[in-house]
């Protein structure tokens, strides 16, 4: 393996919005000319981020886990920078980079506490943050980090042409099956609304077996697709119903698709997403407002729909795409490089 590379570090076990960040990352950055690699922490099996990667021909490579194989790792094969996501790549990341000469930054992602243990290590995580620059991908997150942190948000693939817009009326829910995203607040809209629209679930978790005993006859659950790009076809509305967000990839991607996201106003959502204009913004747990929502969408007449698709598409086109995100990246990188604590 060639030195200079920039490693993109995450402990991964299947695919969700970290994941999809990191793939996106790492072709972006060897597109532009700055080689880069995906590198898991540890070895978790074949899952479906690893099929993800291969498919898109993104370089990676797997490590055993734990700190003695990373710091290993890192002497070895000398990367130029090492870039973390997620708590447990970015405490032993940091580090081990430290041990091995070699600069590292973080980029936090979680928009939400977890519950013990995950919630001490999340702790560990903020107090170890000043070991190297921080990426937040919303401000909500940047104030709970220690200052200066530069607040950069994800970014996806947007074609350069508008979709067509979206003919489906099917509303949908994509993401983890866990209580932060408000699953169970999806199929319970989906109650009140049964019959006059259709809701299908996309994605696996925790939740997903006692959701789909309860509203298997309200909402169809597809379980885990490993290509995002094969959702957004069959989908009208993105519904993001979420009680704690940053930024989703998955409303990004939708929008990239044309798809229009109705959505908590959490995270960096309201950044996203302009209420009325390219998408819906209601008060997060608020079921009532969420079906207002739901219910002007279905009502609007065509040229409507075609409008918000649009300017859905022309949001990321502008501000959510590698050439808008890439260049504070690489700024990052440089200052790292360079021996400097930039901020961008």
């Amino acid at each position: 393996m060639a030195g200079g590379e920039i490693w993109q570090l995450v402990d991964s076990r299947g695919i969700g919005g970290i994941e999809r960040h990191v793939a996106i990352l790492t072709q972006a950055l060897n597109d532009a000319g700055r080689p880069a690699r995906a590198v898991l922490l540890a070895d978790h099996g074949d899952h479906d981020f690893l099929r993800q990667l291969r498919a898109a021909a993104v370089p990676f490579m797997v490590l055993p886990g734990g700190f003695g194989p990373l710091r290993g790792a890192l002497t070895d094969a000398r990367p130029a920078l090492l870039h973390t996501h997620g708590y447990k790549a970015g405490i032993l990341g940091r580090f081990a980079a430290r041990l091995a000469g070699i600069p590292c930054l973080s980029t936090f992602h979680a928009g939400e506490k977890g519950r013990f243990p995950v919630s001490l290590y999340q702790a560990l995580d903020a107090a170890t943050a000043r070991l190297g620059p921080r990426i937040a991908v919303s401000e909500p997150i940047a104030r709970t980090l220690p200052q200066p942190v530069s607040v950069i948000g994800n970014f996806v693939p947007v074609p350069d042409d508008a979709p067509a817009p979206p003919s489906s009326r099917v509303i949908a829910f994509v993401g983890r099956l866990s209580a932060e995203k408000g699953p169970d607040l999806f199929c319970a809209l989906a109650e009140r609304i049964a019959g006059r629209l259709s809701f299908e679930m996309f994605g696996d978790g925790p939740m997903r077996p006692g959701l789909e005993a309860a509203h298997g006859g309200s909402v169809r659950f597809h379980g885990m697709v490993s290509d995002p790009a094969a959702i957004w076809p069959r989908v009208g509305l993105l519904l993001m119903p979420s009680r704690a967000e940053g930024l989703p990839m998955a409303a990004i991607e939708a929008m990239a698709a044309g798809v229009p996201v109705a959505a908590s106003r959490l995270g960096a959502l309201p950044e996203l997403i302009e209420d009325g204009a390219n998408g819906y913004l209601f008060a997060p747990g608020d079921l009532a407002a969420a079906s207002a929502v739901l219910e002007r969408w279905a009502g609007a007449d065509d040229a409507t729909r075609a409008a918000l698709s649009h300017r859905a598409w022309e949001k990321v086109h502008v501000a959510y795409g590698p050439r808008a995100r890439l260049p504070q990246i690489l700024a990052l990188y440089d200052a790292a490089l360079a021996g400097r604590d930039g901020r961008v």
